[in-house]
């Protein structure tokens, strides 16, 4: 399937809070493969990319051009995932109705997704009540509810035990062989290694170093990656 909105540049993008800057300059372009697994040590930059990505950070100086936008065909999910103060169906219909799905349909669509992440026995419990886990896959379900073509991840298994981490994994398998475009954050090497078709390698707010996986990780380019994969601090 070919995503149309790609190839997604970002050329000589900054970003700076009060004054101090944190993300940049940074050049990149984002093509038609993935997944794209952001890779760096805390404070490196990781989300703040994303977010200049999905449109939700303002950016200094720069450009960011897709191939063709359509802000209503992407979706982000947080590392603290925001729960509706509704349903666990409900949350899943929200963004189907704001299309303009019928209710019908959207409900239907939703106990669909419920069944595939395991929460059909929660549909009607308050989303605010639901475990971590279970929090987060719903996140994820109602960002890929909708089919979008490119869904944007900020470290959504930091919390998570390895039985929620694979199933969440199992989740972006099936949407990236469906032909969404996953960008993902993740602290989780082992993670990253299992899912990345391509890397980016944050130090300091500016890209080190990126490549196709697994080659990047078999070789390495520059000595702060190399340290990185060993476990050293990078700073």
């Amino acid at each position: 399937m070919v995503n149309a909105m790609f190839p997604l540049a970002l050329q000589g993008v900054t970003v700076a809070r009060r004054g101090r800057p944190v993300l940049g300059p940074v050049d990149l372009v984002l093509g038609q493969g993935g997944p794209t697994m952001i890779l760096g040590p805390n404070g490196s930059g990781k989300t703040t990319l994303l977010r200049v990505m999905h449109g939700l950070e303002r950016i200094g100086a720069g450009s960011v051009g897709w191939q063709r936008d359509a802000p209503d065909r992407r979706a982000f999910v947080f590392q603290t995932p925001v729960m509706l103060r509704r349903s666990t169906i409900e949350n899943l219909c929200y963004p189907l109705r704001l299309r303009g799905v019928g209710r019908a349909d959207a409900r239907q669509a939703a106990a669909g997704w419920l069944a595939r992440i395991g929460l059909s026995d929660h549909a009607h419990r308050p989303a605010t009540r639901l475990s971590g886990g279970e929090r987060q896959k719903l996140a994820l379900a109602r960002a890929l509810i909708g089919q979008p073509d490119a869904v944007f991840l900020d470290e959504p298994c930091s919390n998570l035990d390895g039985h929620a981490t694979r199933e969440i994994e199992t989740l972006l398998r099936a949407a990236a062989q469906s032909g969404t475009r996953i960008v993902m954050a993740t602290h989780d090497m082992g993670q990253a290694r299992r899912l990345a078709a391509d890397v980016v390698f944050l130090v300091a707010g500016r890209i080190v170093e990126t490549g196709a996986a697994p080659a990047i990780f078999a070789a390495p380019k520059t000595p702060a990656f190399r340290a990185f994969l060993n476990g050293d601090i990078v700073t």
